[in-house]
């Protein structure tokens, strides 16, 4: 499996992303997402039960979601709760916040980039100058 780990930012908060080359597709942290819509000081618990009560209400979301290893603020790795695009369009819908919607766009300008990025990899290697810049 080709996999390429990367930081996003949605307003100056980091959300872990991981590249699946092999699905082709993106992976985000569940409870970076979270964390960002709720603004709760714990986005763990607020995941545990919201799992529960979509599997409860027979959401095949929560049952669908796989777990990665990802990078924690500790530095040391552990398996993750994630989620693709697709995914958490439908989690977004499950989790009543404001932000909501600008996080929706934001989302979709990512995943545009990206392809783009495909069709024209000059745009790719722009982008990572303009970063290291």
């Amino acid at each position: 499996m080709t996999r390429k780990e990367a930081l996003k930012l949605f307003e100056d908060k980091k959300v872990r992303t991981v590249w699946d080359g092999e699905q082709e597709k993106w992976f985000l942290s569940i409870i970076d997402v979270i964390e960002i819509l709720t603004d709760s000081p714990n986005a763990r618990k607020y995941w545990s039960v919201l799992k529960t009560r979509l599997k409860k209400e027979g959401s095949q979301l929560a049952t669908n979601c796989s777990q990665l290893k990802m990078q924690s603020a500790d530095g040391k790795f552990y398996k993750t709760d994630v989620a693709d695009i697709e995914q958490l369009f439908r989690l977004i819908q499950s989790i009543p916040s404001p932000k909501a919607e600008p996080f929706k766009m934001w989302l979709a300008e990512v995943a545009r980039e990206r392809l783009d990025e495909m069709d024209d990899p000059e745009l790719g290697i722009d982008r990572m100058l303009e970063y290291y810049k």
